[in-house]
């Protein structure tokens, strides 16, 4: 059954024109942009700044969700772990939702990552292949499953062994058929691609990945460290291994990598080092602050 929405209350409460009210009821909120009162322009106008731009390196302080920041299909890779869901205490984000928001969440993401990716545009998702913290969950499986719905194309998983299995404490029931924990000491890195796999070489656009690498590299077992919290200073930080292996194996130098939880940096730190411009977008201020101490000391 249809809703009755009084356009004339809308629009003084948005303090736009009747007219505005009424495309805005239609699904057309371009006109609200044009028609926002200042106040809402200049947190529209802070949203389009960046909070750090040095060389080939952009920072926004936005929410990637909703930011309109980035044009359509402007990036070339994208390499990002996004919240687990696991309770980690960040300084902003709630990492403890009902597994139904927490789905909701990785949709709106991983569509705005869509429509930011070039037709030959890839993403490197570093995610728990599963979780057993608040009841089991395939995660992996039901991510990916959504960037598919999504129209992502499935290209591989890569499996990366933290050496992390002397850290486990939760065994179920102890010794017994009763009801044990199964627990992989491992996380994924799920690789996808918009349109095409085959990537788009620009002009002038060059390889930078050794022998050595690439023969180590397409085997789908990565095995290195994670990174410390209290050294970097963020509650889940990934090591510049990670990003530094999925942009030399999937992109050219050259190429705009983007990470939409771009946390301490270490992605935008990787893509500077490995000469590709790299934008990234982060909530909270103080880990902006991070990145950019991180960034400035390159």
């Amino acid at each position: 059954m249809a809703t009755f929405v009084d356009t004339k209350k809308l629009a003084a409460l948005l303090q736009v024109s009747e007219e505005t009210a009424q495309a805005v009821v239609g699904g057309d909120v371009s006109a609200l942009i044009e028609e926002a009162p200042e106040a809402v322009a200049e947190q529209a106008n802070a949203e389009m700044a960046a909070f750090l731009q040095k060389h080939k390196t952009t920072l926004y302080h936005a929410d990637f969700l909703t930011s309109q920041a980035l044009a359509d299909e402007s990036i070339d890779l994208i390499v990002t772990s996004p919240p687990y869901n696991v309770g980690i205490e960040y300084s902003t984000h709630d990492d403890a939702h009902e597994y139904d928001a927490y789905l909701s969440f990785s949709e709106k993401w991983l569509r705005q990552a869509y429509r930011v990716s070039r037709p030959d545009g890839r993403l490197c998702m570093n995610i728990p292949l599963d979780k057993n913290k608040g009841g089991q969950q395939s995660v992996c499986a039901d991510v990916t499953s959504i960037a598919k719905k999504i129209g992502w194309q499935y290209h591989a998983t890569i499996v990366w062994n933290e050496g992390n299995i002397s850290r486990r404490t939760a065994w179920g029931s102890w010794m017994s058929a009763s009801a044990p924990f199964v627990i992989a000491p491992v996380e994924v890195i799920v690789v996808l691609y918009k349109e095409r796999w085959k990537k788009t070489r620009k002009p002038n656009a060059t390889n930078d990945i050794t022998r050595q690498e690439f023969m180590a590299w397409t085997n789908g077992m990565w095995v290195f460290n994670g990174e410390s919290k209290k050294r970097i200073g963020h509650p889940a930080p990934f090591p510049r291994e990670l990003p530094r292996r999925c942009i030399k194996l999937f992109s050219f130098v050259g190429d705009t990598v983007l990470d939409p939880f771009a946390g301490s940096g270490t992605t935008l730190i990787e893509a500077h080092e490995n000469n590709r411009a790299g934008i990234g977008f982060e909530i909270a201020v103080e880990y902006c602050e991070l990145a950019k101490q991180r960034l400035e000391a390159l």
